[in-house]
C-alpha cells in the first residue's frame, strides 16, 4: 500500500513524503465537512448512492495517505475527521472528486448542469478536547438530524466500528468527558 500511495503522490505532483506537521503548524488533524447545494439530498437519493459516496470518500482518503478517525455520510452533507499533512492539497483534490461525483450523479438523475455541492471546509483540530468533541459530533450527527435514535444505528458512519474498537464503557467515558454542548450549532441546518 505504501508504494501505491507513493506512486499516486508522484503522478499528482505532490511531495513524495509528507512533512511532519500540518500546514498551519499546530496540528495535522482536521474536521472536513462538505454540504450539498441548498442542502438538497443529492447524496441520499438512494442507499446505493450513500454506499457509493462513503466508499468513494474513504478510498480517496486512503489514496491520499490520510488516516480517517471518524466519518459520517448523511443525505445532504458529510463529515470526515482525518489526519492529513497537506490539507490544502487534500481539499483541492477533494474538489475535483466532488466534480466527478457531480457529473456522475447528474447523469444518473438526468439533471445536466445541476449544482450538487455547495462547499467544503476544513477546521484544524486544536487540542485533544477539540479532537474528541469533533469525534463525538461526527458520530452523533445522524441523531442530531433525527435519522436514527442511536448513533450506532446509522449505517454510513464509523460509529459502530469505533464502538467495537474502544468498547461501550470507554465510548461513554469519552462522551461524558468531551460533551457537544453547542458544537456545530446551526451550521448544517
Amino acid at each position: 500500500m505504501r508504494n501505491e500511495v507513493l506512486e499516486w503522490r508522484k503522478r499528482n505532483g505532490l511531495p513524495w513524503h509528507s512533512p511532519a506537521h500540518g500546514q498551519m503548524g499546530f496540528s495535522d488533524k482536521y474536521l472536513v465537512t462538505a454540504a450539498c447545494f441548498e442542502h438538497k439530498r443529492h447524496i441520499g437519493i438512494s442507499p446505493d448512492r450513500m454506499n457509493c459516496c462513503e466508499k468513494t470518500l474513504l478510498d480517496f482518503c486512503l489514496e491520499f495517505g490520510s488516516e480517517v478517525f471518524a466519518w459520517c455520510i448523511l443525505p445532504n452533507h458529510y463529515h470526515l475527521l482525518i489526519q492529513c499533512a497537506l490539507i490544502k492539497t487534500f481539499c483541492k483534490y477533494l474538489g475535483k472528486l466532488h466534480g466527478r461525483l457531480s457529473r456522475q450523479w447528474n447523469k444518473e438523475d438526468d439533471e445536466p448542469g445541476r449544482k450538487v455541492w455547495y462547499r467544503s471546509f476544513d477546521r484544524e483540530i486544536r487540542s485533544e478536547r477539540h479532537f474528541y468533541a469533533s469525534l463525538n459530533y461526527v458520530h452523533h450527527n445522524p441523531v442530531h438530524h433525527k435519522y436514527v435514535e442511536s448513533w450506532v444505528d446509522w449505517p454510513w458512519s464509523s460509529a459502530a466500528i469505533y464502538l467495537e474498537k474502544v468498547g461501550r464503557e470507554e465510548a461513554e467515558k469519552i462522551w461524558r468527558e468531551y460533551p457537544l454542548f453547542d458544537y456545530g450549532k446551526k451550521w448544517d441546518l
